[in-house]
C-alpha cells in the first residue's frame, strides 16, 4: 500500500450553511460549491476548495451535515456539538486492490466499497486500525473532477 493524494479533510457540522459563512468570511475561501444530499451515505455535503501549487487545486474540504436522524455523523455530533474533524480521505488508483491490500494488512474495513461523494468509489478503515484517524479511501476520481 502506498499513500496517495490526499484528497479531503472531512469536517463534520451541525449547519453546513454556519461552515460556510466561516470558511468564506473568517478563512477566505473564493470556491465553495454547491451543498448537496448524499442519502444513501445518510449527509448533506459541500466542499470548500483550497488553493493549490501553480493554481491547482488543493486539498478539498468536505463539509458534511447529519441528511437525517439516522445519519452516522449524529454519533460523533453528540461527542462534538460543535463538529470538527470527521476523517480524512486519500485517493487510490484501484480501490478492490486498495482493499485487499489493506485486508492482507489486517485491517478493519468498515463496510463494502460504495459511491462516495466525489461519484468514485470508497471505503472507509476503522480508526483504531489507522492511527486514531477514521480513513477514508477513494478511487481517483477522472480528469477534472477533484
Amino acid at each position: 500500500m502506498k499513500l496517495g493524494r490526499l484528497n479531503h479533510i472531512g469536517v463534520a457540522t451541525p449547519s453546513i450553511n454556519d461552515s460556510i459563512i466561516f470558511y468564506r468570511d473568517v478563512m477566505g475561501a473564493t470556491k465553495i460549491h454547491e451543498p448537496f444530499d448524499l442519502p444513501a451515505q445518510g449527509v448533506k455535503v459541500c466542499f470548500v476548495d483550497t488553493p493549490g501549487e501553480n493554481g491547482s487545486n488543493g486539498t478539498q474540504i468536505e463539509l458534511i451535515e447529519p441528511y437525517d436522524e439516522h445519519s452516522p455523523i449524529n454519533g460523533f455530533l453528540a461527542k462534538n456539538p460543535l463538529g470538527g474533524q470527521h476523517h480524512i480521505c486519500f485517493e487510490v488508483p484501484d480501490i478492490h486492490i486498495a482493499k485487499a491490500e489493506f485486508e492482507v494488512l489486517g485491517k478493519r474495513i468498515l463496510g463494502e466499497p460504495r459511491i462516495g461523494a466525489h461519484g468514485t468509489p470508497i471505503f472507509f478503515v476503522h480508526p483504531k486500525d489507522m492511527g486514531g484517524m477514521l480513513t477514508e479511501i477513494m478511487e481517483s476520481p477522472g480528469e477534472g473532477k477533484h
